[in-house]
């Protein structure tokens, strides 16, 4: 949460321009503005809470198949999933064969981007994917330019969206929302990091942030630790950085870094490419240990990392919850019982460390992988 206009030139933020930038209070105040956190819109939406611990409950029970679907579902998936986390490409497959066990027929596109500002490209495919009958859209919103995108297709009758990796509802969408928000809220996450660095440091350290591309994600999660660290007088920000979720250009930030800033105690990751840019530079520069980084969602190569004893902890989500509920979502919508779906499903999320037994980190793969192993 805050970066609020540094360059939104363009998520390929080039190095030079990864520019140390400081975003203090700015984006924290902007994130209370755009947004209903999860327990905000719950408290002035109470009819969504039963809603919401009924859906959860479908979500994490068996499917119930439902055999009186027979038209095909038309899903149309645009993700930024070009990355070396795996959470998009295992969002589908969860999804798929969690529509397989409702038996319900479904006919599914897709297409990934790289993350960042490819609004152009994205725009396009939608546009594509619309024109052919989508009757649900999966899509995310990171980036400004992904909100009057989302607006005018609210506007249609024919196509509903769902929201991906935003479990935020925006306030100026008012009483007309995306059909579902769902994901894993990273500013609950983040606070996972926040407590776990400061009870390695005991709230006295300097270190540094990397952000991925100017949005909602870096908002959410670099935003959310920065303004947690500047409440302990003792944790000093030396620089922040615009990497791109990029893992060359997290690299090359790590090494400016490790250059100008060497009693820098630890780098706060935005995402996994970032985690491992960073780790990167710590292996060259010899300060493996010495100064360490976290990931952000707890997917295999991050899990592999930790497991390795290069990474030392991340937040991990309970990935394939949201593939199943998506898929829960649109066949209730179909039999014609879209008033319990509610407007967003936040999974759960547990922090991940190196010191855990390797079959204490196999449970939690077979919980948060449950399809997609």
């Amino acid at each position: 949460m805050t970066k609020k206009s540094v360059i939104l030139l363009s998520g390929c933020v080039t190095f030079l321009m990864l520019c140390l930038v400081n975003l203090p209070a700015a984006i924290a105040a902007d994130r209370f503005e755009k947004y209903w956190t999860v327990n905000e819109y719950l408290t002035y939406n109470p009819q969504q809470v039963s809603k919401s611990n009924s859906f959860i409950s479908r979500v994490r029970a068996a499917a119930i198949p439902a055999t009186n679907i027979k038209k095909p579902i038309r899903i149309a998936v645009v993700y930024p999933g070009l990355q070396a986390s795996d959470y998009w490409r295992r969002s589908i497959v969860s999804l798929e064969k969690r529509l397989k066990e409702l038996k319900a027929p479904y006919e599914l596109v897709s297409h990934f981007t790289k993350p960042g500002l490819t609004v152009h490209e994205q725009s396009n495919k939608i546009g594509q994917f619309l024109v052919a009958g989508a009757d649900y859209l999966i899509f995310t919103l990171n980036v400004s330019q992904h909100k009057p995108l989302i607006e005018k297709i609210m506007k249609g009758d024919q196509t509903k969206i769902i929201l991906q990796n935003i479990t935020t509802p925006l306030k100026s969408f008012k009483l007309r929302q995306p059909f579902q928000y769902v994901g894993f809220d990273h500013a609950i996450g983040t606070e996972y990091l926040v407590e776990k660095y400061l009870k390695i440091f005991g709230g006295k350290a300097d270190y540094a942030i990397m952000y991925g591309s100017p949005g909602y994600v870096s908002e959410m999660r670099g935003g959310t630790f920065l303004r947690h660290m500047e409440k302990h007088a003792g944790m000093k920000l030396k620089e922040s950085y615009y990497v791109g979720f990029n893992r060359k250009k997290s690299y090359r930030a790590a090494k400016d870094l490790l250059k100008n800033h060497s009693n820098i105690k630890f780098v706060f990751s935005a995402s996994t490419d970032i985690a491992l840019g960073v780790l990167d530079a710590l292996r060259e520069e010899g300060r493996m240990g010495d100064i360490i980084t976290n990931g952000w969602g707890g997917g295999s190569a991050e899990l592999d990392a930790i497991q390795t004893g290069d990474l030392d902890f991340t937040v991990m989500r309970m990935n394939d919850d949201n593939g199943v509920a998506m898929a829960e979502a649109m066949v209730l919508d179909q039999l014609g019982n879209v008033s319990a779906v509610p407007t967003i499903f936040s999974g759960d999320m547990v922090l991940v460390e190196k010191s855990m037994t390797d079959s204490e980190i196999m449970e939690l793969k077979n919980r948060a992988f449950r399809y997609s192993k």
